[in-house]
């Protein structure tokens, strides 16, 4: 995959324009988790150490186009990122008029989905966001898969474009464990639907020693294999589906489950045999045995592939299935990705992320890429050093 990177460009005195991910949870007016900002440091610390005038543009939540809100405005991420770089950043909302940046300084633009065309790859506006800068990075994973105004476009029309250290990270990690990987491989994906990630499960399938499946998307593995789920999320009609996968390869499934019934943070919880879930009851969980039956897995893997809860981790009472996987990977000797939201909440909430090899910061472009599917923002980058 060769592209131009932005540690092979002269930055030195040249105006900077990097599309970051910064679109994190905000309580009020301060940031809840700064994960997001805190991965694109690294990057913003290269362009002020070599001497850029640095313009740093992302998205924050979904606003309408064309109506900025203070609710999603991104000051509350610019004062977190002033923290945590150790220099002032100037949020901008007017830049279309006009934008003074001084080498060593740093300006954040205004949510880029308050400008109008945003999403629909306007023209105009990829261009207005072109003659901002001498070189535009792009460094947002996260955003890869859209072939939006400030991740496509952008591209097409700066004198220069390349790759930020993130994003090259990420290609290169995700690279690592589907096209090169160190066997046996097991991937875990979790989730409530297997709909929404029918086309992961089957590729993965293709790929992988052992496919582990949690949350909602077990339950219609569990129903496939003729066990009782009671009132819990199951998707009927794709049974056949779930079990042509089983066909495939080895999905291990679980053989005991936490159930309750009653989807609450005050639910008492119940460990039972899969053989014995009453139709009043559902599973947000699975039971110790299985846990330790997916940490024996895990233990013995060369390469490991996450993404999803296995159970509804919000709640303490149903969450323990997801601890020790998390830590089961922590702890592996195997080469380890995590990525898509509900993964990175718990990889924060179990406090492994300095003992997985890799964390992505993408979603739905996690998603895309293993999919294999081509994201736009990356085909755009390759296709300019052509």
């Amino acid at each position: 995959m060769k592209m131009r990177l932005m540690v092979d460009q002269d930055l030195r005195g040249k105006r900077v324009l990097i599309r970051e991910d910064l679109n994190v949870p905000l309580a009020g007016e301060r940031v809840a988790s700064d994960a997001r900002i805190r991965a694109a440091v690294p990057t913003i610390r290269h362009a002020i150490d070599a001497g850029a005038a640095l313009i740093l543009m992302s998205h924050l939540g979904r606003p309408t186009e064309g109506e900025p809100s203070l609710d999603l405005s991104l000051q509350p991420v610019a004062d977190r990122l002033a923290e945590l770089i150790g220099y002032p950043v100037r949020l901008v909302s007017r830049w279309q008029q006009g934008l003074e940046v001084a080498p060593g300084e740093v300006v954040l633009l205004e949510n880029v989905r308050f400008n109008r065309g945003e999403k629909a790859n306007d023209e105009r506006l990829a261009r207005a966001y072109a003659e901002l800068c001498d070189i535009f990075v792009m460094d947002a994973f996260g955003t890869a898969h859209r072939a939006q105004a400030s991740t496509y476009g952008v591209s097409l029309y700066a004198p220069i474009a390349c790759a930020g250290p993130l994003l090259a990270g990420e290609l290169t990690a995700l690279d690592r464990a589907l096209s090169s990987p160190q066997s046996p491989v097991a991937a875990v994906v979790g989730g409530s639907k297997v709909s929404t990630k029918l086309l992961v499960l089957e590729t993965l399938a293709e790929r992988v020693d052992q496919l582990i499946v949690g949350g909602g998307i077990a339950n219609t593995f569990l129903a496939a294999a003729g066990k009782p789920v009671g009132k819990s999320l199951c998707e009927t009609d794709l049974i056949p589906v779930a079990q042509a996968l089983m066909r495939k390869t080895n999905i291990p499934l679980p053989t005991d489950v936490i159930v309750a019934r009653e989807f609450a943070n005050t639910s008492q919880a119940q460990i039972k045999s899969v053989d014995q879930v009453l139709p009043e009851e559902m599973i947000l969980d699975i039971g110790p045995e299985s846990a330790a039956a997916i940490e024996k897995i895990i233990a013995q893997m060369g390469t490991i592939i996450w993404n999803g809860p296995l159970g509804v981790f919000e709640f303490d009472q149903f969450g323990q299935g997801t601890r020790r996987l998390a830590e089961a990977i922590g702890r592996s000797r195997g080469f380890s990705i995590a990525g898509g939201g509900d993964t990175l909440a718990a990889v924060e909430k179990y406090q492994v992320g300095e003992q997985i090899s890799y964390i992505s910061t993408g979603g739905g472009a996690f998603l895309e890429y293993v999919e294999g599917k081509r994201l736009p923002a990356v085909e755009v980058l390759i296709n300019r050093t052509l």
